[in-house]
This record gives structure tokens, C-alpha cells and sequence, in this order.
């Protein structure tokens, strides 16, 4: 099954877009697609942004994705309204999110149109 955007325009550096269900922009100069939900608590993946190290970030409490792989490289910096250190907690997402990753689309332009397949 592929979803398509109805923009023909593609992602600039850093930004990251809804495309159907998936989470799409562009990470050291390569194409993604992920899942849209965080693995610490669900928020939209389509709001965050890539960091200089082609991290996918979280816009709630900045865990960090490998969007290569849909590995959370970096727990969360708070939970709930609070954002800070939470070093015990932020181990502990990510130790579950290890068997949770983000599934992984693949991106096709065609007629400056993306596709996630």
C-alpha cells in the first residue's frame, strides 16, 4: 500500500511532514519515512524536527530517533508538562523502546510527488 502527498513540494533541511500515516522528511541528505507516534507518549512525530545529527526529534520531550533504523537513540528530557532531566525515567523509556521501534517506510518521488511505500 502507498500514501501520497497532495503537496508536489518536498521537505527542506530539518523539517518534517504528515504524508498518509507516516512521518517524512529528510536526514543526511537521504529520504524517510517512520511512524508518526512517539514511543514515550504518542505524540505526533510530523511536528517534530531533524537535528544536525539526522536525529528525528520529539516536539514534546526531545527523545531521539535514528530514522535509519527507528531506534530511539536518546530518551525523553521530562514527561507530561514537566521538561527536564529524568535520567532513571528517560533510561527506562528508552529500554522498552528498544522492542517498540518506528517502523520504517520507504520514500519514492515521482513527478515531484512523494510517496511512502
Amino acid at each position: 500500500m502507498s500514501e501520497q502527498s497532495p503537496s508536489r513540494t518536498g521537505t527542506t533541511a530539518g523539517e518534517v511532514r504528515r504524508v498518509g500515516r507516516w512521518a517524512v522528511g529528510t536526514s543526511r541528505g537521504e529520504d524517510f519515512a517512520v511512524s508518526p507516534r512517539c514511543r514515550h507518549q504518542l505524540a505526533d512525530l510530523s511536528k517534530g524536527h531533524v537535528d544536525a545529527d539526522g536525529c528525528l526529534v520529539c516536539p514534546w520531550h526531545a527523545s531521539r530517533y535514528d530514522v535509519r533504523t527507528g531506534e530511539m537513540v536518546d530518551g525523553p528530557r521530562g514527561f507530561f508538562f514537566y521538561r527536564g532531566p529524568t535520567p532513571g525515567y528517560s533510561a527506562l523509556v528508552k529500554a522498552y523502546a528498544k522492542h517498540l521501534r518506528l517502523r520504517i517506510g520507504r520514500v519514492v518521488r515521482r513527478a515531484g510527488r512523494i510517496t511512502v511505500e
